[in-house]
């Protein structure tokens, strides 16, 4: 029967963490095996450490060192130039497109990972499918197996993994194209005692390491061996519940490439100044962002001389990376900082059983991606629209609901055919009349559907191209 490592034992009183050795009597060898190998990966000194700064706010520099991000001005032989840079890349195979899908639908009342949620407005097919589709068509378009990495998390993974390859046959990718990571979890700590939490014996309570763990994954799966190998140089980042997300935004791409950077982001002007999109500023001058939840009202509030909102630019989570940024920032993760959250956390109780608390009772900790910003030496930002590029699902109703999500790829839809010269139908209140949806593989952007289009296309009630 193996018993616990005398160095583990010592390691976990040493730091008053031998409560998690309650029930071992209990579990099997298998479980034993499992639990001693997790409690031996845990870096306890960094947890005790973590769990003294749970009163501190993330910090956030002086105004005084703040700057108001410029809103970025090109000419139209600068944005041809840029084209021609993204469509260069794109046939020469040199971009990867990385998914974030560490979700699950809770808010949804969905009980899967948000990927698998049907938002289709026709076809009813998932966010999986419809980010999966994108890639497939530009693979087509381009002749190149474009990489598509879907980052999962140990809640969404076994699941997803099914859902994709299992049940969908990857949606026509190549399996080679087609890769699912894992980040990591990190354990729950008790909030006034720092004590790790159970949820069950033998079972640590975990929760995903943030879309900062992005970095590890990568790395622990040597996937940048894989993408140096496939000749990527640019990967595009986006997140699965944001399906109007552009991935073949050439000038996005090429101005990246012009401009040697090693990150760049699309922002939005926000709809108010409390918006709940994290706030992209320039702190001593280099590019950083400042999370909604962090940002003091008077400061949310604050106008430029112009008038214009100080903090006017808001993240849409879509980002470009140079390939070896990733790799030397991913080799020392210490300048991509942990934060802290308080949240109700289900734990097991001294009766041995799984106690639903009350209030935020535990501490848990994410790293966010968009931390390596400001280690970047060279950057861009790119301005986009919500029409083109963002209306991301969160909630069951209201803003950023289903209902929302299916109205913006039904306006894509009428936009793309009314440049193609279809009229679509629209009520006394110029709303439109139909549900519409075009499949990614039917046409990516407007150009390619008037391409496609037949004269004299009439709609009925519904419209599904595909």
């Amino acid at each position: 029967m193996q018993t616990i490592p005398d160095e583990l034992r010592r390691r976990l009183c040493q730091h008053g963490q031998e409560h998690v050795l309650t029930g071992w009597e209990r579990l099997d060898a298998s479980q034993r095996a499992q639990f001693v190998a997790q409690l031996d990966s845990l870096d306890l000194d960094e947890l005790q450490r973590l769990h003294a700064r749970r009163h501190a706010k993330d910090a956030i520099p002086e105004f005084r060192r703040l700057a108001s991000l410029p809103q970025p001005v090109e000419s139209a032989a600068q944005l041809a130039e840029y084209r021609r840079l993204g469509e260069k890349a794109m046939r020469a195979g040199e971009v990867a497109f990385l998914v974030v899908a560490g979700g699950q639908g809770t808010r949804l009342g969905f009980d899967h990972p948000k990927g698998m949620f049907p938002v289709g407005p026709v076809s009813g097919k998932s966010l999986y499918q419809l980010h999966a589709e994108k890639v497939l068509a530009f693979s087509r378009r381009y002749g190149k197996p474009f990489p598509f990495l879907v980052l999962t998390s140990s809640a969404t993974r076994a699941e997803t993994e099914e859902f994709i390859a299992n049940e969908h046959d990857y949606f026509g990718l190549d399996p080679n194209q087609v890769d699912l990571l894992c980040q990591r979890d990190m354990p729950a700590l008790d909030f006034d005692s720092g004590k790790l939490l159970l949820e069950a014996p033998g079972k640590l309570a975990l929760s995903p390491n943030g879309h900062g763990g992005t970095l590890a994954a990568l790395r622990g799966y040597r996937e940048f061996d894989v993408l140096e190998w496939k000749l990527v140089r640019t990967i595009f980042y986006f997140q699965v519940d944001n399906p109007l997300t552009d991935l073949g935004d050439l000038e996005f791409l090429g101005r990246h490439l012009a401009q040697r950077a090693e990150v760049s982001t699309k922002i939005l002007p926000k709809k108010h100044p409390k918006e709940k999109m994290g706030n992209l500023v320039l702190v001593d001058g280099n590019c950083s962002i400042i999370e909604y939840s962090d940002l003091p009202d008077d400061w949310a509030n604050r106008q430029t001389t112009d008038g214009n909102l100080f903090f006017w630019a808001g993240n849409t989570a879509i980002h470009l990376f140079h390939l070896q940024f990733l790799q030397r920032v991913a080799i020392d993760p210490v300048g991509i900082p942990w934060h802290l959250a308080k949240k109700k956390v289900p734990y097991l109780g001294p009766d041995g059983k799984l106690g639903e608390p009350a209030r935020e009772n535990a501490l848990k900790f994410e790293r966010f991606i968009f931390d390596v910003l400001p280690l970047a030496e060279r950057w861009t930002v790119a301005a986009t629209t919500r029409a083109r590029d963002f209306e991301p699902l969160k909630n069951a109703t209201g803003d950023d609901s289903p209902d929302t999500v299916r109205r913006a790829l039904i306006h894509q839809a009428a936009t793309w055919l009314e440049q193609a010269g279809v009229t679509v139908p629209r009520d006394a209140q110029g709303q439109i009349a139909s549900v519409l949806e075009i499949s990614p593989l039917f046409a990516l952007d407007s150009q390619e559907l008037q391409a496609k289009i037949k004269p004299g296309l009439r709609i009925g009630p519904s419209l599904y191209l595909a």
